[in-house]
């Protein structure tokens, strides 16, 4: 294979020309963020609510070395169904694509991937972050950099609360990457619906976040990231009690169990599946389906922003 330029799905093109709005998907929630055949239809459904709002969804993955932007039917069930599909963060996009790999866009490749394909908003669950003991081990996810030098709108419910909250913010704002809460001032927590730390900014509508973008673009100062934290509704979160117990619970665990590096976010989710009993999942879904809507409703303001008047 010779030719590693990024193939668009036919939809995603046609879009992209006619300057509709698009909202670019990860695939690793398919391939290794959810349980099958779950993973599946919810990738239809994520797919399918950023339809609902207004936009074109464009999930984006690697196929046999391929990176596609925007994947048909048949791409997305290989990735949802296939053994080996590997996990790809930025860096691993061109050993993967040179060695035909199938692949995964984590947070941090999807962004890269969707900015040079020209897409501005990006819908996922949570970010990745500083992790606890970053302190002695300097383990900290490579969407923060990612977000760094990235031009494009993030749509997520904070990060996953088995990270630091609060080093990831205090990294986010080192890195000069702007965080705005969707109609709060209050950073969530992913599976809850206030991690407990403060936001400078909040948006209460898709026409102000377009806005926002549109300021950013037209001034040509900032390059990185926008990253819009759209925390649950409290009465869709986890139990607080509950998420509360189980966090301390599998942090005791990963300790016993000598869990370190890159195993302890799975390690994490999975014990908060069983010990929620499948509550943590439920509320997972939720998340991203509401940030899918709320990513394609930005698609259609800052789409409708640009368009030239009468």
């Amino acid at each position: 294979m010779t030719n590693f330029h990024l193939r668009f799905g036919t939809e995603v093109a046609e879009a992209l020309r006619q300057h509709r709005p698009v909202v670019a998907l990860e695939s690793t929630i398919v391939s290794h963020g959810l349980p099958r055949p779950d993973n599946l239809t919810v990738a239809r459904q994520i797919e399918q609510a950023v339809r609902d709002a207004g936009a074109v969804p464009a999930t984006i993955g690697m196929v046999a070395g391929e990176l596609v932007v925007g994947l048909d039917d048949a791409e997305l069930t290989r990735l949802a169904t296939a053994d080996g599909v590997t996990k790809l963060s930025v860096r691993d996009l061109a050993v993967a694509a040179a060695t035909g790999a199938d692949g995964a866009t984590t947070v941090a490749a999807t962004s890269a991937v969707a900015a040079a394909a020209g897409i501005r908003v990006f819908a996922t669950g949570g970010l990745g972050g500083v992790h606890r003991e970053a302190a002695q081990t300097f383990d900290e996810s490579a969407d923060l950099v990612a977000l760094a030098s990235t031009p494009i709108a993030v749509v997520c419910a904070g990060v996953k609360s088995i990270l630091d909250v609060g080093a990831t913010l205090e990294r986010l704002e080192t890195l000069g990457v702007t965080v705005v809460g969707y109609r709060t001032r209050r950073f969530p927590g992913f599976f809850i619906t206030d991690s407990g730390f403060d936001l400078d900014w909040s948006a209460d509508s898709p026409e102000l976040i377009a806005d926002i973008l549109a300021a950013r673009e037209q001034h040509g100062v900032q390059h990185g990231g926008l990253v819009v934290a759209n925390p649950l509704p409290t009465d869709e979160q986890l139990d607080p009690q509950l998420h509360d117990r189980t966090l301390a619970e599998g942090l005791a665990r990963l300790e016993r169990d000598g869990i370190s590096g890159k195993a302890v976010t799975p390690y994490l989710l999975a014990h908060f599946h069983s010990a929620t009993q499948g509550a943590s999942l439920a509320v997972n879904v939720r998340i991203i389906l509401r940030n899918a809507d709320l990513a394609a409703r930005i698609a259609v303001a800052a789409a409708h922003r640009a368009e030239p008047a009468a």
